[in-house]
Parts: C-alpha cells; structure tokens; sequence
C-alpha cells in the first residue's frame, strides 16, 4: 500500500548542551544523524522559531526542522513551517521519544493521538486538531511510575541504553528512503524486522 511522500521531517526535543543527550532528545538525536548522513544543512530561523534546512534522501528533497521552542511549544514552529511550505500533516513526520516503548523498540507509525506526550500534543493543536501525520516512536524505556517520567525523560539514558537508541536511530534511517518515497508499509516492515 502506498502512502504519502514526506516533506517535512521534525525531530523533537529541548535546545540547549543541558538537554542535548538526554532522553527527551531522542527525535532531535535521530535529526542531527540524519543530517550527517545525507549532508543535511541546518540553520536557525527565527521565523520558524528553530533550526531549519533540507536534504536529499535518495533523490527525496526533505525539509528538516528542530523546534527550539521546548518540546511543550513544538506545535508554533512546525506549524510556522506548514503554512509557510503548503505542507499538509499527511506529509509530515515527526520524530520523537516513546515511554511506551522499552529501549530497543523502535516504530513507525500513521496518526492517531498524542499518548500523554506534550510536544505531540502541542503539534496536533498548533495543526487545528489534525492528528493525521506519520510518527517515528523512538523507545526510551519507562522509570516505573508517572510522577517520574518528567525527571526521567530529563536525564540522560545509561552509556548501555545510549549505545542501544543509536543503533535503533541508526535502523531507522536505512528505511528513510523508503518512508520519505511514501512506500510507508515496507518502511514498517523493514524498521519491524530490525529494531
């Protein structure tokens, strides 16, 4: 089954050396691999209220884009993009950290809701409620009970859950091309069988 070519990826997270390894940044993590990968440029917008830039993936030009609005106003700078690039939620993918998910799971997935994560929340809302864009849910464990989550997602994964996220990162960009093309349900399937 086909799906919609992307055209915008965002990886999400907090700015600042303070939060730059830290769970929460997994998304911002996934972006920064990216653009070494694909020789991706970015730069600070102010009027995208983040860093910007673009790069071709298997022949794919991507806009890229890390908010630096903290991860709870996400929505105001890749909304900002939207609108400015006519691009519509359904080619759109946000990269982000997943509690749910235990270190080493690493998932695409087609819309639905935000999953009590704030920055995705903020997204849906600054997008007039359309929750219908693609998700890379990047597996970060979770500390057991909610009141800990917020700390948790504010520190930094052991050296052993480090090593892990980069090589689920890493499984996740050799089926970029795929998922950027639209060809959605082999870029699952190949991200499934790998991570």
């Amino acid at each position: 089954m086909q799906g919609n070519p992307i055209k915008l990826i965002v990886g999400l997270g907090n700015p600042g050396p303070e939060h730059r390894s830290n769970r929460h940044n997994a998304g911002a993590l996934l972006l920064n691999e990216l653009c070494h990968r694909y020789h991706g440029q970015m730069r600070y917008e102010s009027k995208f209220a983040g860093e910007f830039g673009n790069a071709s993936i298997d022949g794919n030009e991507v806009r890229l884009l890390f908010p630096t609005t903290f991860m709870n106003r996400s929505g105001r700078s890749v909304a900002a993009v939207c609108h400015f690039f006519k691009i519509e939620p359904q080619n759109l993918l946000v990269a982000y950290d997943e509690i749910d998910f235990d270190v080493g799971v690493t998932r695409l997935k087609e819309g639905g809701g935000h999953g009590g994560h704030n920055g995705i929340r903020d997204i849906i809302n600054a997008l007039g409620g359309s929750n219908n864009f693609y998700r890379l849910r990047i597996g970060v464990g979770h500390p057991g009970h909610k009141s800990m989550v917020a700390n948790y997602v504010l520190s930094d994964p052991s050296k052993s859950e480090a090593e892990v996220i980069m090589a689920d990162i890493d499984a996740a960009l050799r089926v970029m091309p795929q998922a950027v093309s639209g060809k959605w349900e082999e870029a699952m399937r190949l991200l499934h069988t790998q991570s």
